[in-house]
């Protein structure tokens, strides 16, 4: 499984990009189960955010799905900070 995050906005403006293949990873599983509820519940559109606030594109295996600060469910607020942390 594939799963990209890209995130624009914030106070600076700068965008974030990472992407993270659990193919090999030995908690693939986990991360499978946050994704799969993170596109369940994501939303089809960018939703409207708040000033200066954070706005998230999150793809996994092609399929995409929107957030934005602060209205993340705690599943989306997980993966997003797992693949920019870990993602190269």
């Amino acid at each position: 499984m594939r799963i990209r995050v890209r995130r624009t906005g914030g106070f600076a403006g700068i965008e974030r990009r990472a992407e993270i293949d659990t193919s090999d990873r030995p908690d693939a599983g986990e991360l499978r189960t946050l994704a799969e509820r993170v596109l369940a519940s994501g939303r089809a559109a960018p939703p409207a955010g708040v000033p200066d606030g954070f706005r998230y594109e999150i793809t996994v295996d092609g399929r995409t799905v929107y957030a934005a600060d602060p209205r993340l469910t705690d599943e989306e607020r997980q993966l997003v900070s797992r693949v920019l942390k870990e993602g190269a």
